[in-house]
Parts: structure tokens; sequence; C-alpha cells
């Protein structure tokens, strides 16, 4: 078996506020990330943290994010899959990534998911959409609805997942933090919660 990872991300702005006004939740961005310190981080989002606007696919960059955010509340959580399914998503994102600027945030699919009515256009995502399409294309989740419905609201209701931490991002961003969220260990900087202490 292997593991992939969901980041939930406390994000300000204009379309933040909107999906959160929406969901009514704290968490309203997610990304897929292939290791538990988001190291191999990915998502549908801003290109530049401090520019909303430009905005598409992109390998998350926590330091960066960190200056523009340092106050950025992150819940990390993973989800067993098979060795397969975790294969997929690397070869996915990895092909994805070289082809970054051909993808581009769904503004109009906001408006949309608001009237609850399927909307896609070509290579136009929300975060959520995407990482939806994607765990579905690799086996992993059945949503029961149409991907670009999908919200971060679902990930957050997964039924299957484990959370293994919450906290500041600029926990995260020690080397300490990182070194433990690897190993697997507990770390007293952060509320990192393992199985046999949840």
């Amino acid at each position: 078996m292997a593991e992939i990872y969901i980041a939930f991300v406390d994000t300000p702005g204009f379309f933040a506020r909107m999906i959160r006004k929406r969901l009514k939740q704290k968490y309203i961005h997610v990304v897929v990330s292939l290791d538990a310190s988001l190291t191999e981080a990915y998502s549908i989002g801003r290109r530049h943290p401090s520019i909303p606007l430009i905005a598409g696919f992109e390998k998350e960059d926590k330091k960066k994010i960190l200056r523009t955010f340092p106050q950025a509340d992150y819940m990390i959580c993973r989800i067993t899959c098979s060795k397969e399914q975790k294969e997929y998503i690397e070869r996915t994102l990895q092909k994805a990534m070289k082809k970054r600027f051909r993808y581009h945030y769904a503004v109009l699919g906001l408006f949309f998911i608001l009237m609850n009515r399927p909307f896609y256009q070509k290579n136009h995502y929300t975060c959520s959409s995407y990482i939806g399409k994607l765990f579905e294309d690799a086996g992993i989740c059945r949503w029961g609805k149409h991907f670009s419905l999908v919200t971060p609201k679902d990930f957050y209701e997964y039924p299957e997942k484990e959370k293994i931490f919450e906290g500041k991002l600029r926990d995260l961003c020690t080397h300490k933090e990182s070194f433990c969220l690897q190993k697997g260990r507990r770390c007293r900087s952060s509320r990192l919660l393992l199985p046999e202490n949840l």
C-alpha cells in the first residue's frame, strides 16, 4: 500500500471569501501532495501567492507562500491508496507540470457551483475539481457527481482520510517539522496526530 496527501489551506482573498461563505468552513483551498511535508505538492491556484488573478497549475512553494501569508493555517491528511494509484497520480502531476501554462483557474465554474450545475471548459479547473477528477480517474474516490461540482468540503468530509497535522504553515517550514512529518514521528512544536494518538 501507499499514501497520498491532501492539504487544506486557509487563504485570504475575494474568491476565498465567496467560497468560504458558500461552504461554511475554514479551509477552502486544497492541495495534493506526494509526501507529508508538502515538498512535492501541486494545485490549481495562484501562480504567485501575492497575485490572486493569475492562477493555474503550479507546484506549491511553502516558503514563498509563508512570506506572503505568514499567518496561514494548514491541515494535512493522508489517504491510503495502492502503489499503482499513487504512481498514476505522480505521472499525471508530472505531465501537467510540464504543460502547466495550459491549465487555468475556472473562475466561471465558481458561479456554476453556486447553482449546483456541472460546468467544464477545457483545461479550466478549480483546486478541488482538478484533484477530484484526478482521484476519481485513479480509482481512489467516487464522488457521485460531476467532478466540476467537487468542492473542498467534499475532501473535508471524506471519511477515509486521516489527519496528521493541523497548525501554522511556519511550523511546516522548519527543518525539524518537515523531518518529523516525513518520518511519521511526533513533533513537540506542532499538533501532529499519529494513528496511535487519535
